[in-house]
C-alpha cells in the first residue's frame, strides 16, 4: 500500500485499525472460523488518555490442541497514524502471547493482569523484550495467590503465529512461557541456556504451553 491509499481509506473510515486487522488476520488463519473472547481495556484508563493501561485489549482462542491462546493488543500501532506509515517495525514491534491450560476465559485473567503489568513495564521504562530473554519475579508464582513451581518466564518466538508485515511495519508474536526458580537461576548465570532450555521443554512440550502445576525443571 502506499502512502496516497493509505490516506484514502484512512479519510474514507475514521475508525480504520489496520495494524488490528493485520493481528486479527495472523490469528484467524490460525484459528478460522472461530470467534475469540476478546476483552478491551476501559478507554477512559487507557495511558493515551493519562491511565496506566497500555494494552488496548485482549483475544483469548481455544486451540485444538487443547490449550487457551491469549494474544495482547497494543504494543503495536493499532490505528491510523500517517508518521508510523511504512516504519521498519510497527511501533515495539511485538505483540505478547501466552498459552495456558486453563479451563474457561474466566481462569486466563490472572495472566492478562500479567501481560498488563509487562506492558507498562514496557512503555514506562523503555524497555521491551527479545526471544531467549527471561523475565524474573520475586520468587513467588507468576500466579498471585496460587502456590506454584514456575516462578518466572521466559520469552520465545511464538510456536504457531509468524511474522506478519503491517502498513506500519513488521510485527512479531513473542510467546512468554512459565519457568521454575531453578530454570531461572541457571539462566541467570548463564544465558546462553536459554535455548537448551526451549528445546528440552518442546519434547514433552511442543507448544510451550504455561504448566502452573508443573514441578520439575529442565536445567
Amino acid at each position: 500500500m502506499k502512502l496516497e491509499e493509505y490516506k484514502k481509506q484512512a479519510a474514507a473510515a475514521e475508525d480504520w485499525a489496520p495494524g488490528w486487522l493485520a493481528i486479527d488476520d495472523v490469528f484467524e488463519n490460525l484459528y478460522p472460523h472461530q470467534e475469540p473472547a476478546h476483552f478491551a481495556t476501559e478507554f477512559h484508563k487507557r495511558a493515551l488518555l493519562g491511565g496506566d493501561q497500555y494494552l488496548d485489549g485482549y483475544s483469548i482462542y481455544q486451540s485444538p490442541n487443547g490449550y487457551k491462546h491469549v494474544l495482547t493488543y497494543g504494543m503495536t500501532e493499532l490505528y491510523i497514524n500517517e508518521e508510523a506509515f511504512g516504519g521498519e517495525y510497527s511501533r515495539w514491534g511485538y505483540e505478547m502471547t501466552i498459552k495456558l491450560n486453563e479451563k474457561s476465559h474466566e481462569d486466563c485473567m490472572w495472566a492478562i493482569d500479567m501481560l498488563s503489568n509487562l506492558a507498562r513495564y514496557t512503555n514506562t521504562q523503555n524497555r521491551f523484550f527479545e526471544p531467549m530473554q527471561y523475565v524474573a519475579g520475586d520468587g513467588t508464582s507468576i500466579h498471585i495467590g496460587v502456590e506454584s513451581a514456575i516462578t518466572g518466564l521466559l520469552v520465545v518466538p511464538d510456536t504457531e503465529a509468524g511474522s506478519v508485515n503491517s502498513v506500519h511495519g513488521r510485527v512479531d508474536f513473542l510467546q512468554l512461557v512459565g519457568i521454575t526458580e531453578r530454570e531461572l537461576d541457571v539462566l541467570k548465570e548463564d544465558r546462553s541456556q536459554a535455548e537448551m532450555l526451549v528445546e528440552r521443554m518442546k519434547r514433552d512440550n511442543p507448544y510451550l504451553v504455561t504448566d502452573m502445576k508443573r514441578i520439575e525443571s529442565y536445567l
